[in-house]
C-alpha cells in the first residue's frame, strides 16, 4: 500500500473515510504515529458499540409492549423532588417505535451540552410530549410525593394520541387510562422514561436559571434549588424567598 502522511491519514479518520480493510492495511504500516491512530481509532470504535449495545438494551420494555401489541408507549419521569427551592416538574413522553438517539440515558449522567441537544432532539421528534409544573407552593399544600403524582398525571393527560401502556420511574400511578409499569431505576433501564427524564430536567433547570436573574443571591442558576453550602449559608443571612419550599426543614429553620 502506498504510504500515505500520517497527517493525511488523521484526516481520513477524522472525516470516517475508512473502513476496515484498510485500517488492516495499515496495521502494516510501522510507523509511531500511524500505529496510534489506530488505537485512538479502534477505542472509538469500542466506545460507540458500547453506547449502541446499551441503547439496546434499554429499549427492552418498549420491544416487549410492541410485541403485546401496544402501539404508543408513554414514559413519564419528574425532575425537583430533592431541592429546597422551585418548582416539581414531570414529563411524559411517546417516542416513535423506530426512533434511536444514541448515548439516551439517564439525564443525570449526561453533560450539559448532550442534555440541551437531546432536549431539542427529543422534542422535535417524539410523537406527543407532556410537561407539567408544579409550584413550591402546592408543595407545602400537599407534600412533594403527593405534589409529584399531580405533575405526573397532568403531564400524562396531555399526551395526544393517548398512551396504550406507560413506564414509570419507581413510581405507581393509580386510575390511569391504560397500564403502567413502574420501573427501578427507570430512567437508566427505558429510553422512553429516559427521554421524560431530559425534558422534565432542562424544564426545570431553566426555570431556575429564569429565577436566578431576580433572587441572584441564592445562586439558583448553579445549585437549581439544592441546599449547597452557599445556599444554606444564603438562607441563614438573608431569608427565604418566595420560592422555597416552606415545608422542608432546613427553609423553616431559616424562617424561625
Amino acid at each position: 500500500m502506498e504510504h500515505k502522511s500520517i497527517a493525511m491519514i488523521k484526516k481520513l479518520f477524522e472525516t470516517e473515510k475508512v473502513d476496515e480493510s484498510f485500517v488492516n492495511d495499515l496495521k502494516k504500516d510501522e510507523r509511531k504515529g500511524v500505529q496510534k491512530l489506530i488505537k485512538q481509532y479502534e477505542r472509538q470504535k469500542l466506545r460507540e458499540q458500547k453506547i449502541k449495545q446499551n441503547f439496546v438494551q434499554m429499549s427492552r420494555y418498549e420491544k416487549n409492549c410492541y410485541a403485546n401489541g401496544c402501539q404508543y408507549i408513554a414514559g413519564v419521569d419528574e425532575a425537583g423532588r430533592g431541592p429546597l427551592a422551585g418548582p416539581v416538574v414531570a414529563a411524559s413522553v411517546i417516542l416513535p417505535r423506530e426512533f434511536e438517539l444514541l448515548g439516551l440515558n439517564d439525564s443525570k449522567q449526561l453533560n450539559e451540552s448532550t442534555i440541551n441537544k437531546f432536549f431539542s432532539i427529543l422534542k422535535n421528534q417524539a410523537v406527543s410530549y407532556g410537561i407539567s409544573i408544579i409550584s413550591s407552593q402546592k408543595i407545602d399544600q400537599v407534600n412533594i410525593y403527593e405534589a409529584t403524582k399531580l405533575a405526573m398525571y397532568d403531564a400524562i393527560n396531555q399526551l395526544n394520541p393517548k398512551p396504550d401502556h406507560v413506564l414509570l420511574d419507581a413510581v405507581s400511578l393509580e386510575n390511569l387510562p391504560c397500564t403502567s409499569e413502574p420501573i427501578i431505576k427507570g430512567d437508566q433501564e427505558s429510553i422512553t422514561i429516559a427521554a421524560a427524564s431530559i425534558l422534565a430536567k432542562v424544564t426545570r433547570d431553566n426555570l431556575m436559571k429564569d429565577l436566578h436573574k431576580n433572587y441572584p443571591v441564592y445562586e439558583f442558576k448553579s445549585n437549581m434549588g439544592y441546599g449547597t453550602k452557599h445556599h444554606m449559608e444564603m438562607l441563614t443571612e438573608h431569608g427565604i424567598s418566595p420560592y422555597h419550599r416552606k415545608s422542608y426543614a432546613p427553609v423553616r429553620n431559616a424562617i424561625n
